[in-house]
């Protein structure tokens, strides 16, 4: 019936432009997989801050600390500043023991991260001087950082003529604590292996994850300006529209904490998806205007880079919701327009349900991958472990969909400290590295 073909052919046209526009991501994917960038050995060793934002990280913070102090790269080159952002622990008693440089900052309207950096930034240009530091290191209190991690930052970092942001490899402490924490270590390794590695060794840009990437001092000379509910993605989008570039380093590796509650991991994705929607309305006008324009200062556009991260901020998730919602109407008013609902009905269901579970199994897959792929840097995790979290990968990227959606309706959706718990220190992850590399061998 003519009704069943325009129905049809609507929905086939917005599914087929939606998978046009992230096609290339499926390029990234097989990319990672296949290669990566190594970048040569610095001939000098550069200057950093290392900046360290902790809200009641008492159990957490000295770790951190302690894990700079060991890492392999001359301890007269870092200096190590942490701002203690609204504490009612000891937090900056502790930092303070280890012989980090700590600020105080009490503030409850001021309650994002970027609020600690911009606070901290201005302290640091006041009492030390900016331009004292070729470079920044940006982390999280629950970070604990791999032993060559500075070393292999800097060989990017100078490779790149310190003109371009180092983004690192994302791991994760407590990955075998339950399957959330699983889940959420899989997402994180997901986007530095088939996200982060094709994008650099294709030369395009990639974005920053949260925390764990060095920055140009001169970034931050005038001031830290992102203090919205995810700084990451607006730092990431400023920086393509500035000209420049993100570049991952596959071999630095930091680990961190990841939600192992439900409540927590629910509050933590809607406010991902709230702030990923509000710089959607504020740069993707911009960024997609940049992709026609011709500068005349002389700023180098990357524009592939500039598209991809277009379409990454975009809200892909309210879309394909959309058009899902779109299609289950046309079929409920299908029999309005004189077809059979005896045997339309009963068609229709199979192919939702083949629609549904099709793409759940395709979507396991990458997870099997991972666990393969990044076996020599993946914590130890019981097989059962791994099953349950590969069963359940789809689902954890579905929440995206209702986290978006509940965010598109929320006003507002405020910002709170993830808890963090896990005291496993620079020697435990050393240990345990050690370990499996001998055990892989084996």
């Amino acid at each position: 019936m003519l009704y069943l073909t325009i129905t049809e052919t609507i929905i086939r046209v917005l599914y087929t432009v939606l998978a046009c526009l992230t096609f290339h991501f499926v390029i990234f994917a097989v990319i990672g997989i296949l290669k990566k960038k190594t970048f040569p050995k610095a001939k000098e060793q550069l200057r950093y801050g290392i900046i360290i934002p902790a809200r009641n990280e008492e159990r957490v913070v000295a770790n951190l600390i302690e894990s700079v102090y060991k890492c392999k790269y001359p301890q007269d080159k870092l200096h190590v500043f942490v701002i203690a952002h609204n504490c009612t622990d000891r937090t900056a008693e502790i930092a303070r023991a280890t012989g980090a440089t700590v600020y105080e900052y009490n503030n409850p309207q001021e309650r994002t991260m970027g609020y600690a950096f911009r606070y901290l930034f201005d302290r640091i240009r006041e009492d030390y001087g900016i331009e004292n530091y070729d470079g920044f290191f940006l982390f999280n209190a629950d970070n604990v950082l791999d032993k060559y991690y500075f070393e292999k930052m800097n060989d990017a970092f100078v490779a790149c003529d310190r003109k371009c942001v180092i983004t690192s490899f994302r791991n994760s402490k407590n990955f075998g604590a339950n399957y959330l924490s699983a889940l959420y270590g899989l997402y994180f390794v997901y986007g530095c292996r088939m996200e982060s590695r094709g994008r650099t060794v294709l030369g395009l840009s990639t974005r920053v994850q949260g925390t764990g990437y060095v920055i140009n001092s001169n970034i931050v000379k005038n001031g830290w300006k992102y203090v919205t509910l995810t700084e990451d993605w607006e730092f990431t989008a400023d920086q393509l529209l500035a000209g420049s570039k993100i570049v991952y380093c596959d071999e630095a590796v930091f680990y961190d904490e990841q939600p192992t509650q439900l409540r927590v991991m629910w509050r933590q994705r809607v406010r991902w998806a709230k702030g990923h929607l509000l710089v959607c309305v504020s740069r993707w006008k911009e960024m997609i205007k940049m992709l026609f324009t011709r500068p005349t200062d002389g700023t180098k556009i990357h524009r592939a880079s500039i598209y991809d991260i277009s379409v990454n901020i975009m809200p892909v998730c309210v879309i394909s919701a959309a058009i899902t919602v779109l299609q289950i109407l046309f079929v409920l008013l299908a029999p309005a327009f004189g077809v059979n609902a005896a045997e339309y009905y009963p068609q229709q269901i199979v192919s939702m349900l083949k629609g549904i579970i099709v793409p759940y199994v395709a979507t396991m897959f990458p997870s099997f991958l991972l666990y393969f792929l990044e076996r020599k840097r993946l914590p130890k995790m019981s097989l059962p472990l791994k099953l349950v979290a590969a069963l359940l990968w789809p689902i954890f990227l579905f929440v995206s969909v209702p986290a978006e959606i509940a965010a598109l309706f929320m006003r507002d959706v405020g910002w709170a400290p993830i808890p963090h718990s896990d005291t496993t220190a620079f020697d435990d992850l050393n240990q345990a590295e050690k370990q499996q590399k001998d055990d892989t061998h084996v």
